[in-house]
C-alpha cells in the first residue's frame, strides 16, 4: 500500500509502498477515503529535520535533556548509536484522516465492517491508504457528513478542546488570536455556541474567510483593542483563544490587552509564553494550556489499550470530543469543507507538501485523496539495496537472519552488531509497515512483510529474531521453532507459565532456542568467572552474590505497565537472574522477596542455588538517576570480586589484587550475537542450554510471585 513518510534527518517527504499494517485486537482497520494535512504541525516537523543538530537542541531543549542524562548513564557510543538511529529512520505522517472500516478487532464493540469512521492519532490516522486505529480514536461518521468533511475531525476535536477549556456561556464574547485551520474551526464552533467571535490574524484573507463563517468581527492585531472594545462595551472579552504559531510572544501579550478582568486565556497554538506578569496579575487572568484534543491524549490505557473514562467522571474524552465535532458538522453548525484549498492523490502527496514548505500557493485545507477502488495489496514487498556491498562476506554459507519486530533495542544494539557477522538480511515485520520498511532500507533487508507465516516460510532464513513487545514472545518464538528456525528471543522468553509451556513443547521438535541474556558474554563476565574457578570448581565452594541495580523509575503509561506484558521483574530481571546462574553454573530452587513501598518492581530478592550459593539481588526504581545502573560483588573460597556498570572490574585474593577496566561499557551483546550465528552456521548446540533458559524464566515468575505475595517460593 502507500504511505506518505519523512524522514526525520533529511527532513524530506515521499510516498513509499509499505506492507499493510496487521490486524490486531483493540481496535480497526480503516481504509482511507481521505486525510487532512495539518500544515502547521507537519511544516513545524519537516523544518525541524532540516535543521542542524544545533538548531534541533536549540528548538528542542527538552530532548538535549534526555540525551544528557542517557550519555551519564551509558556513555557516548551507545547514546550516540541512540540518536543516530532516532534520526535515521522514515516516520508516518499525518494525524487526521477518514475512511471505512475493513476489519474489526478482538475486543471492539460500536463498529462493523463498512462502517465509515474518522480516526485521529498520530501513528494511527497516518496519510495512508491502511491504517490500524485502536478503538478509541475513532469516531463514526454521522448521515450527512461527507468523508472530506469527516478528514477534519482530529483538528476539530484540538479546536472544541480549546473552547471547552475556555469555559464560556452563550452571550459571553471570546478572541480568537490565529486563523489558520484550527483557529478558523474554532471560531465557528464558537460562533455555533452563541458566542460572539472576535476573530484576530496578520492575514486579511483569514480575516474575511472568518467573518463569512460566524466571527462578528475580525481586526488585525494592530486593530484587535479597538475591535474588542466596540463588541464588548468597553469591558473586553471574557477569553481569549490563542491558535497563532509563531515563536513571538506578542499573542499572549495581546491577549491581556484585550481580557477582561479575570478572564480565561486558552494557549491550543505554540507561541512565546513569556506571560507579563503585572497585566496577568492585575487582571487575575486564568491562563489555560489546551492539550490536544481531549482528556486521554497521551494516556496510553486509554490510546493503546483503549480504557475509556466512565462518563460520569470525564464528560469529554478524545472520542467524544471527535463525536461532538462531527454532530456540529452533521448539523451544519460548522463546516470544515469551506476551509478545502487544495486536494492531491496519494500519489502526489510530496508535491502538496512542497508547496507547503515553499508557501508556493495560499493554502488552508490541504486534503489527501485515495483510491475508490485500491489493487489488492502485496503482503511481501522487496526493499531495493542501496547498498549491494552491505552484506558481510565470508568463505563458507552466510546465515539468513530475518527479524520479527524492529524497534529501538532491533535497530540500535542487536542490528548494528549482526552488520559485522557473516550474516544476509531477509525479511523483517514490523506491527506498522512504515518500520518495516524504514529498518529494512536501513539494514538491507530483502523483503518487509506484514504477515509473519510468510518470514517464516522464507527457506533461507535460518534464524529469526524475537524482539516484539513482551506478551507476544511466546507465541511467535514456538511458531518459529515449529517451522524449523533457529530462533533468537530478547528476553523476557514468556510472561506467565502457559506461554512457557507452549515454548517447551516447541523445543521438543527443534531446540535451537536463545534467549538474550547477553550480560554471561560481557568480556568482564568472563575474567570475574575465572577468578572464582579457583583450582577446580570443586574447591571453590558456593558463592555469595549481590546484585545492585538501579533500574530507576518508569513512567505509569509505559507499554511494560500493563499487566499483560509482564512487568520489569519478568522484563529485565530476568537478566540478573541468568547472571547468578551463569557464575554458579547452579540451578536456582528457591526464591523469596519483599516489596519496597508502593512500587510492584522496587524489590529486594534473595534467590537460593542447589549448590548453596545465594544472590541477593535488589532491583530497584526508587535510586538517583547519577548513580551507576548494575553493582555485583562476589565472594567465596577466599575470593572476591567488585564489577561495576560492566565498565570496571575490581579481583582480590587468588594470588593479588588485579583491576580490569574497558574504555566503554560492554554488556556482551557484539559477543552473545558473535557465538549465536557460528552456532547456526557451525550447526553447533546453542551457546546457553535450553535447561537453564527455562529455569531462569521459571525463577523470574516466583520472583513476580514471592514479591507480590511475601511468600518464599520453592522451584
Amino acid at each position: 500500500m502507500k504511505q506518505v513518510l519523512q524522514h526525520r534527518k533529511q527532513g524530506t517527504v515521499a510516498v513509499a509502498d509499505v506492507p499493510p499494517p496487521q490486524a490486531r485486537s483493540g481496535g480497526i482497520l480503516v481504509r482511507s477515503a481521505a486525510s487532512l494535512i495539518s500544515a502547521g504541525t507537519e511544516k513545524a516537523a519537516l523544518e525541524l529535520a532540516q535543521k542542524s543538530m544545533v538548531g534541533m537542541a536549540r528548538q528542542r531543549p527538552d530532548l538535549v535533556g534526555r540525551v544528557m542524562d542517557k550519555l551519564q548513564r551509558d556513555g557516548f557510543a551507545a547514546t550516540w548509536n541512540t540518536v543516530r538511529d532516532q534520526l535515521d529512520r522514515e516516520v508516518p505522517c499525518g494525524y487526521s484522516a477518514a475512511g471505512q472500516v475493513t476489519h474489526v478487532g478482538d475486543g471492539v464493540g460500536g463498529f462493523r465492517v463498512g462502517d465509515r469512521v474518522a480516526a485521529a492519532g498520530a501513528g494511527h490516522a497516518s496519510h495512508a491508504e491502511l491504517n490500524f486505529v485502536p478503538k478509541l480514536l475513532a469516531a463514526a461518521i454521522p448521515d450527512g457528513v461527507t468523508t472530506e468533511q469527516a478528514a477534519y475531525t482530529t483538528v476539530g476535536a484540538i479546536a472544541l478542546q480549546g473552547v471547552r477549556n475556555a469555559d464560556v456561556r452563550v452571550g459571553e464574547s471570546v478572541a480568537v488570536i490565529g486563523l489558520g485551520l484550527i483557529g478558523q474551526l474554532a471560531t465557528q464552533i464558537l460562533a455555533a455556541s452563541g458566542v460572539q467571535v472576535v476573530a484576530i490574524d496578520v492575514s486579511p484573507e483569514r480575516c474575511d474567510l472568518a467573518a463569512r463563517y460566524g466571527a462578528a468581527t475580525t481586526a488585525s492585531p494592530a486593530e484587535a483593542e479597538a475591535a474588542v472594545q466596540a463588541v464588548t462595551r468597553q469591558r473586553g472579552v471574557d477569553a481569549v483563544v490563542i491558535c497563532a504559531a509563531t515563536k513571538s510572544n506578542a499573542p499572549v501579550e495581546l491577549a491581556a490587552h484585550i481580557a477582561r478582568d479575570r478572564a480565561r486565556v486558552v494557549m491550543v497554538g505554540v507561541t512565546g509564553m513569556d506571560l507579563p506578569r503585572a497585566e496577568y496579575y492585575h487582571k487575575e487572568l486564568t491562563f489555560i494550556v489546551s492539550r490536544s484534543y481531549g482528556p486521554g491524549r497521551y494516556d496510553a490505557a486509554y490510546e493503546e489499550r483503549g480504557q475509556d473514562y466512565p462518563i460520569g467522571h470525564v464528560r469529554w474524552t478524545e472520542q467524544r470530543n471527535m463525536e461532538a465535532f462531527l454532530d456540529l458538522v452533521a448539523a451544519g453548525s460548522v463546516k470544515p469543507d469551506s476551509l478545502t484549498t487544495h486536494r492531491f492523490d496519494i500519489a502526489d502527496a510530496a508535491a502538496a507538501y512542497d508547496m507547503i514548505l515553499r508557501g508556493s500557493e495560499p493554502h488552508l485545507g490541504v486534503l489527501l485523496t485515495y483510491p475508490d477502488s485500491p489493487a489488492t495489496e502485496p503482503s511481501r514487498i522487496a526493499i531495493p539495496k542501496t547498498d549491494p556491498a552491505a552484506e558481510a562476506t565470508s568463505e563458507g554459507k552466510r546465515v539468513g537472519v530475518s527479524f520479527l519486530g524492529a524497534g529501538n533495542f532491533a535497530r540500535g544494539t542487536l542490528l548494528r552488531h549482526l552488520a559485522k557477522l557473516p550474516i544476509e538480511h531477509r525479511g523483517v515485520v514490523t506491527a506498522s509497515g512504515a518500520s518495516a520498511v524504514s529498518a529494512g532500507k536501513r539494514f538491507g533487508f530483502e523483503f518487509c512483510t506484514a504477515e509473519p507465516s510468510e518470514l517464516l516460510a522464507d527457506h533461507v532464513t535460518d534464524l529469526v529474531f524475537v524482539t516484539t513487545r513482551h506478551s507476544r514472545h511466546a507465541e511467535q518464538v514456538a511458531a518459529a521453532l515449529r517451522a524449523g528456525k533457529a530462533v533468537f528471543c530478547e528476553k523476557p522468553l514468556a510472561v506467565d507459565q502457559d506461554q512457557l509451556q507452549d515454548v517447551i513443547e516447541a523445543t521438543r521438535e527443534n531446540p535451537r532456542l536463545l534467549v538474550g541474556f547477553n550480560r554471561r558474554f560481557a568480556p568482564l563476565a568472563a575474567d570475574l568467572k575465572r577468578h572464582f574457578a579457583g583450582d577446580g570448581d570443586a574447591s571453590r565452594g558456593p558463592l555469595s552474590i549481590h546484585y545492585r541495580v538501579n533500574a530507576g523509575p518508569m513512567p505509569h503509561d509505559h507499554w511494560l505497565a500493563d499487566p499483560a506484558e509482564g512487568g520489569r521483574l519478568v522484563g529485565e530481571a530476568c537478566h540478573f537472574v541468568d547472571f547468578a546462574a551463569y557464575l554458579t553454573d547452579s540451578r536456582p530452587v528457591r526464591v523469596s522477596a519483599s516489596r519496597l513501598g508502593d512500587d510492584p518492581d522496587n524489590v529486594a530478592a534473595t534467590i537460593d542455588f542447589e549448590d548453596g550459593s545465594v544472590c541477593q539481588l535488589a532491583y530497584l526504581t526508587d535510586g538517583s538517576t547519577k548513580a551507576g545502573k548494575e553493582r555485583v560483588e562476589v565472594h567465596g573460597g577466599g575470593r572476591s570480586a567488585v564489577l561495576d556498570d560492566y565498565r570496571t572490574l575490581a579481583l582480590h585474593g587468588g594470588g593479588g589484587r588485579k583491576l580490569g577496566s574497558r574504555w566503554k561499557q560492554d554488556k556482551g551483546h557484539a559477543a552473545e550475537l558473535a557465538a549465536l550465528v557460528e552456532a547456526v552456521q557451525a550447526k553447533r548446540p546453542m551457546p546457553i542450554r535450553l535447561e537453564s533458559l527455562i529455569s531462569t524464566t521459571r525463577t523470574t515468575f516466583a520472583l513476580r510471585t514471592a514479591a507480590t505475595t511475601g511468600d518464599r517460593v520453592d522451584l
